[in-house]
């Protein structure tokens, strides 16, 4: 680091410091880390919505850090664990190949003994010669046969480090596929999912739908209400899809407050129908402040609805599911559009 770089990260943390004095922020480590991030400003996203919080001199509760922490290093720590677990399997990996390299010298230069020995059988003469050779055969084995235990022992040991390396790097990376704000799958998760499910869909000649969902005057509601709850209504609409999504299907954080559900098997008129049973299990949903126990009223969701034609991409499966959302939103929000027809409340209206 140089001088001029030791002395801006300086600066930068005193002014973290005395930000978190002003706000009374607990000065631990992890605050420290999320004030800091915002003062150097390498989130422009953490800039906002800590900056919100810090302007509108709402409280910075322990609970509302947490869920900052959580939205904005989560990510980074989970690369890391993925990159140190691999890095853990590679070393084990290395140290197992060495050992067995080892163990294969010791057998040659076994074998090279055990030949010796059978020209020397050849050549003695006497009881004395026999003892001798037959000394320092035993000799030789007793150390062969102590090594290959103790190859064994260590091969046993580092396929439970293996072992345990793996499972450690698989709960890491199904981790990394999570919305760790919502707990669904997160875009990374649905891209593979929408994926995958096109290339069977293609295969088995079985129809496959797409609904795209987003949540009717968001922006409206944070800025009214605070990110926090805000954080409160994208886990409520996250809570509502997971319960009426089952089976193979997949629902997924699209972005931002855009959800997407992939529907194996399902043709369009079936996808309507449940988009607007989505839609009518949010509505019937009262948002609760946590923090006060105050009911902050009721939440709709716009759906687009599409199903995957014989020449869609997967590109242009998502865009036509979004054109039918943006359809939904200007036909008023709170409704379902389809390819073919707009689903509002309980009715079916051509399209």
């Amino acid at each position: 680091m140089t001088t001029s770089q030791h002395d801006r990260a300086q600066a930068l943390a005193k002014t973290a410091l005395a930000l978190m004095t002003e706000r009374q922020v607990a000065p631990i480590p992890e605050n420290f880390e999320l004030f800091y991030a915002y003062v150097a400003g390498e989130n422009p996203v953490e800039a906002r919505l800590l900056g919100d919080l810090i302007a509108s001199r709402r409280p910075l509760s322990p609970q509302v850090l947490a869920d900052l922490r959580q939205r904005f290093f989560r990510s980074d720590r989970l690369e890391g664990a993925v990159e140190s677990a691999g890095g853990e399997i590679t070393d084990t990996v290395a140290n197992v190949l060495s050992r067995l390299e080892a163990a294969e010298r010791d057998a040659v230069a076994y074998g090279r003994t055990l030949s010796a020995a059978s020209g020397e059988l050849d050549d003695a003469k006497s009881a004395d010669g026999l003892q001798k050779l037959v000394s320092s055969l035993l000799t030789a084995t007793r150390s062969m046969e102590a090594r290959t235990k103790n190859l064994e022992t260590e091969l046993q040991r580092s396929s439970r480090e293996v072992s345990e390396l793996r499972t450690k790097l698989d709960d890491v990376r199904k981790e990394s596929r999570i919305d760790q704000l919502t707990g669904i799958p997160n875009r990374k998760s649905f891209d593979t999912d929408i994926r995958d499910a096109i290339a069977q869909a293609r295969e088995s000649g079985e129809p496959l739908c797409l609904l795209m969902c987003d949540i009717d005057h968001f922006k409206a509601f944070n800025d009214t209400w605070g990110h926090t709850t805000g954080d409160q209504v994208l886990r409520l609409v996250a809570g509502c899809l997971s319960e009426n999504v089952k089976g193979r299907d997949t629902a997924a954080r699209y972005g931002g407050e855009e959800f997407a559900v992939v529907l194996r098997n399902t043709a369009l008129a079936d996808a309507a129908r449940l988009a607007n049973q989505i839609r009518l299990y949010v509505e019937r949903k009262k948002l609760v402040k946590k923090s006060t126990g105050d009911i902050l009223g009721t939440i709709s969701i716009s759906i687009g609805v599409a199903q995957l034609a014989p020449d869609d991409t997967q590109v242009l499966l998502i865009q036509r599911a979004d054109t039918c959302l943006y359809a939904a939103k200007s036909a008023g929000r709170n409704c379902v559009v389809s390819d073919t027809a707009t689903v509002l409340g309980e009715d079916v209206i051509a399209a």
